[in-house]
């Protein structure tokens, strides 16, 4: 990890950072409602008492300089192997480029191999382009086209 830099399991006290974090970018502008994190409680709680979910946040000191929601998924495929999942993956504006999302990328894979899962899976944004380099360069492959359909 990065020195000064600590990963640790989000408290519902660092979800107005989180949401900072996610609405920081234009995708996540439009999507996100920083001045509201109450509309954000039932998630948190969701995900906090979701034994195969682990909502991360890295702090420096106090402050939330990153995050990211890693996701453990059993599945009949693979022989029955279990997947991780990285959604969310977020560095503060002031803390790219220092090796901060590398060393969470390798935090999400000690976590996923150290609970047993054999395939580290993630999407990303067609728009968001330096993301899909810098998971290339992590050893990511774009091996599958994702779908989504908007149910509301």
């Amino acid at each position: 990890m990065i020195e000064g830099v600590v990963v640790d399991r989000a408290r519902f006290e660092d979800v107005p950072a989180i949401i900072a974090l996610l609405a920081a970018d234009p995708l996540g502008a439009a999507r996100e409602s920083p001045d509201d994190p109450d509309a954000y409680r039932k998630a948190f709680e969701d995900i906090d008492s979701d034994p195969n979910q682990f909502l991360a946040v890295a702090r420096r000191g106090e402050r939330v300089v990153g995050t990211l929601q890693l996701t453990f998924v059993p599945g009949l495929s693979r022989r029955g192997s279990l997947r991780a999942q990285v959604e969310a993956v977020r560095v503060d504006e002031g803390e790219r480029g220092g090796g901060l999302g590398t060393a969470l990328m390798e935090w999400v894979e000690r976590e996923a191999r150290a609970r047993g899962a054999v395939l580290l899976q993630l999407t990303s944004d067609r728009e968001r382009e330096d993301a899909h380099r810098f998971y290339e360069r992590l050893g990511h492959t774009a091996s599958h086209l994702g779908f989504k359909k908007r149910l509301t």
